[in-house]
């Protein structure tokens, strides 16, 4: 397909909807505008979410996200993807089976909870995760929580980081991006493809302002591999975009706010 000069390149987002705009499609979205990119979506479910946690989930059926896909990826044709929150086994085996035959970077976000420990992921799901979407995966990008329920690796440490990289590894994503926030100290992410490391470290900053911060990372990671980088290079801006998003993250309601998806477009208002 050509593409006219002058179209941004074009990243597609498979996830949930955030009705506070947070997290979800709405973090994709803006993740993906904010890094020169242009964003399309197909909503796997609607959620009622807010500051405070999610309050209900709706999933679509299977047709719509198979007529969501078809007709943004026949018509505009896509660069990047990134998969978010996919809800049910159905589901996620629907758009495993969408992406096998696209010959494009696809980055898998496993969303298994929220950053308020709200499920996301029916527990029937995970092998469907393991066996169907993680083997079109070019990079996976789990935190430590998602580890665990889909390797059986707990991580305590940074030494644990190497062992949850290749139980990922071993399910067949070309690399493994594992997050560390939930560790002490630096905001520490090991990067791997089972032969070369790349350590990712930021300071841990104090703001707890931080909802949305892996579909932010992960649709980051989509945005510049959709610019043409390479894996190792997109993943490194990606963390710099996040870690600028969670020092400007803001209050919102009574509960934890979002990252500053625009922090480096324009100065917060006052």
């Amino acid at each position: 397909m050509a593409i006219p000069q002058g179209t941004p390149p074009r990243v597609l987002t498979i996830a949930g909807s955030d009705s506070g705009g947070g997290a979800g499609i709405q973090a994709d979205l803006k993740t993906m505008l904010a890094l020169g990119t242009h964003g399309m979506s197909v909503l796997t479910a609607v959620t009622a979410q807010n500051s405070l946690g999610v309050q209900g989930v709706w999933e679509l059926p299977a047709d719509a996200v198979r007529a969501q896909f078809r007709a943004v990826v026949d018509d505009i044709g896509v660069a990047a993807v990134k998969t978010g929150m996919l809800a049910t086994a159905e589901l996620v085996e629907t758009v495993a089976a969408l992406l096998g035959p696209l010959a494009v970077p696809v980055v898998v976000d496993p969303v298994g909870v929220s950053k308020h420990g709200d499920p996301l992921l029916a527990t029937d799901a995970l092998d469907a995760v393991r066996t169907r979407l993680l083997p079109v995966a070019t990079v996976a990008t789990p935190n430590l929580p998602e580890v665990a329920q889909l390797t059986g690796v707990t991580v305590r440490d940074e030494d644990d980081l190497r062992r949850a990289a290749e139980a990922v590894l071993a399910h067949g994503p070309r690399w493994a991006l594992v997050k560390g926030g939930h560790l002490p100290g630096d905001a520490t992410d090991l990067l791997t493809d089972g032969t070369t490391e790349h350590w990712l470290r930021a300071p841990r900053l104090d703001n707890r302002h931080t909802h949305g911060t892996g579909c932010t990372y992960a649709s980051a990671i989509a945005a510049r591999l959709a610019v043409g980088d390479e894996v190792p290079e997109a993943v490194a801006a990606a963390k710099e975009y996040v870690t600028g998003a969670i020092r400007a993250g803001f209050p919102l309601g009574a509960g934890i706010g979002p990252v500053h998806h625009g922090h480096a477009l324009a100065p917060r208002p006052r």
